[in-house]
């Protein structure tokens, strides 16, 4: 069973470069591949560029062919992981495991993925599953990337992680969700927008209303987070429960203020001619 990555993220590939750390394999570069720098390795040597890490990440929830290519030449990305906002961290195969990919999942723990409770659920492993809860009482209620819980990782996993989802309904804790306060669509919408934070061309946050209807905050140029609203305009991003995103509005305009959980960042709305309001 395979779930679709734009139920969580909207992630763009990123291709990859194979010479001094940069991001395109040979003779396959592609749009926004970056050049390869003349000589002397990249700017994050000796670490593995967050590029890398966030295309094995992306490519991990249904692009079996591309996550053999990358671990052909990088097999160490099979563990990489990747921060989507707000700390809201995933691994490689947490993001085959909640989708429900096996494939990937068995390639991935096959060039030395580190499984855990999520991936277990998800293949079926009954018993590990009991292990970890066993060894850890409560581990249960922790949820997965993107705030993803348990018990849905091994729903995910179709019929051959039946006796997981069976065994995970008796723990009330495994399919905790946090509860979203109802707020009307022409709220939403009513907040949406640009909010600018600066002069750069990329230091500007927009709102926008999903297709599932939930709002989402995006910085320009990176993936937007689905915001769950916990009341009187404030909301925090999925798989970051601590996190508050609040708006004000008053005669002088709409502000979106971030706190994490000090006072991280404020903007003011614009009109589309840049006008602040």
């Amino acid at each position: 069973m395979s779930i679709s990555r734009r139920s969580f993220l909207n992630t763009t590939p990123i291709a990859l470069v194979p010479a001094l750390w940069s991001h395109t394999l040979q003779g396959q570069a592609g749009p926004g591949a970056v050049a390869a720098k003349a000589s002397g390795p990249g700017d994050s040597f000796p670490t593995q560029p967050a590029d890398l890490a966030r295309e094995i990440v992306g490519v991990s929830h249904n692009n079996v062919a591309r996550v053999k290519e990358l671990l052909e030449r990088w097999p160490t990305l099979a563990r990489a992981s990747y921060d989507w906002g707000f700390g809201d961290w995933e691994d490689a195969l947490g993001a085959a495991s909640h989708v429900g990919n096996r494939e990937i999942a068995d390639v991935l723990l096959k060039n030395g993925a580190r499984p855990t409770i999520f991936s277990a659920a998800m293949l079926g492993q009954l018993e590990i599953v009991k292990a970890f809860i066993a060894a850890s009482p409560g581990i249960e209620a922790t949820p997965g990337p993107h705030g993803i819980p348990l018990l849905r990782h091994a729903m995910a996993g179709g019929a051959q992680a039946q006796s997981v989802v069976d065994y995970l309904k008796t723990l009330p804790g495994a399919d905790a969700r946090p509860a979203s306060v109802p707020i009307a669509a022409e709220q939403l919408a009513a907040l949406t927008g640009d909010y600018p934070y600066g002069a750069g061309a990329d230091e500007r946050i927009t709102i926008a209303v999903s297709t599932n209807s939930a709002l989402t905050f995006a910085r320009v140029g990176r993936s937007p987070r689905n915001l769950v609203h916990i009341g009187d305009n404030t909301f925090f991003p999925v798989g970051a429960p601590r996190v508050q995103i609040k708006f004000r509005k008053s005669t002088s305009g709409t502000t979106l203020t971030v706190h994490d959980p000090d006072l991280v960042l404020e903007a003011r709305r614009v009109l589309g001619s840049g006008l602040v309001f």
